[in-house]
């Protein structure tokens, strides 16, 4: 086959208009025959001669070509490669692996190229499954990249669009687009759903901190009001014991007057009552000294009496 492919580059060489034509069918007629038996490489290599080196508009040609390069890309045995390696999970370890997935990466390349190309064909239906494959690959990518799934989807929910305008009877185009339609929904409604939990969570999250905050305020509220308490009753304390001080004080030292008072001379006392009295000094002090007298007679016999038995013979007077 391959034999075969270098000897139509051969012709296709040739400048005459009709050979040229000629052999541009026979290279068609090659290309469709590889890809119908499956032999997609050799396809594809059929069909860039057809349609890049002999420049031949072809566009079912290039839809072709188009799907034989998707198919390798997508069919191939490092397609769970090329995942693992653009997020990082796995590393190439030779070089033939290096250059098995460079094919691959190619052959998507040429797919998607190829598809935006006869995307824009005047045939509505190939315009609308090259739109239809456009929106497989970029669901595809979705599933290969987490961090740009809504716009991949979004992509892929476009052209399935695209494909239905440019051919509403392209029933592939319609189921993908409503099922990726559902999909997306289902997926809003998880995310939702999610955002209102997290809402919740969160909400649950403030109110118990609110709580506790309102505990620890109420708890230092009453630890302030226990220590306020207990400064009263220490201060009540000082005062009572300050009051108590004060009346001990004040009835020492009403003890000690009164003990003063008690210890004063009566005469002196007498004296300044006769003073009070209006009574002459001279008459005062005659006074005096005849109470004194009087005083120390009286003493003088109560301790003769006190000396002298009673004699019981004879009457008390």
């Amino acid at each position: 086959m391959k034999y075969l492919i270098g000897v139509l580059i051969l012709i296709a060489s040739i400048t005459d208009p009709v050979t040229k034509i000629a052999k541009s069918n026979k290279l068609k007629r090659t290309a469709e025959s590889a890809y119908e038996a499956e032999n997609y490489a050799d396809a594809v290599q059929a069909y860039q001669l057809l349609l890049d080196s002999m420049q031949v508009e072809d566009d079912k040609a290039r839809l072709n070509l188009a799907n034989a390069a998707y198919i390798i890309s997508y069919g191939g045995e490092n397609m769970g490669l090329l995942s693992d390696i653009s997020s990082g999970k796995t590393k190439v370890q030779d070089s033939s692996q290096l250059n098995a997935i460079s094919d691959d990466l190619r052959y998507f390349d040429l797919a998607e190229k190829n598809y935006k190309a006869v995307s824009a064909s005047n045939d509505n239906s190939l315009a609308s499954s090259a739109h239809n494959q456009l929106g497989i690959i970029s669901y595809k990518m979705s599933e290969q990249s987490p961090d740009e799934k809504e716009s991949f989807m979004q992509g892929a929910l476009g052209n399935f669009k695209k494909a239905l305008l440019k051919n509403p009877t392209n029933e592939q185009a319609r189921y993908n687009y409503e099922l990726l339609k559902k999909l997306i929904q289902q997926q809003q409604e998880q995310e939702q759903q999610n955002q209102e939990q997290n809402q919740d969570q969160q909400q649950q999250q403030d109110q118990q901190n609110e709580d506790q905050q309102q505990q620890d305020q109420q708890q230092q509220q009453k630890d302030q009001e226990q220590q306020q308490d207990q400064e009263q009753q220490q201060q009540n304390d000082q005062e009572q014991q300050q009051d108590q001080e004060q009346k001990n004080e004040q009835q020492q030292q009403e003890q000690e007057q009164q003990e003063g008072e008690q210890k004063e001379d009566p005469m002196e006392k007498l004296m300044e009552k006769l003073k009070e009295m209006n009574i002459p000094l001279e008459k005062a002090q005659m006074i005096l000294e005849a109470m004194k007298n009087n005083e120390v007679q009286y003493v003088q016999q109560k301790k003769r009496k006190a000396s002298q038995k009673k004699d019981s013979s004879k009457p008390d007077w």
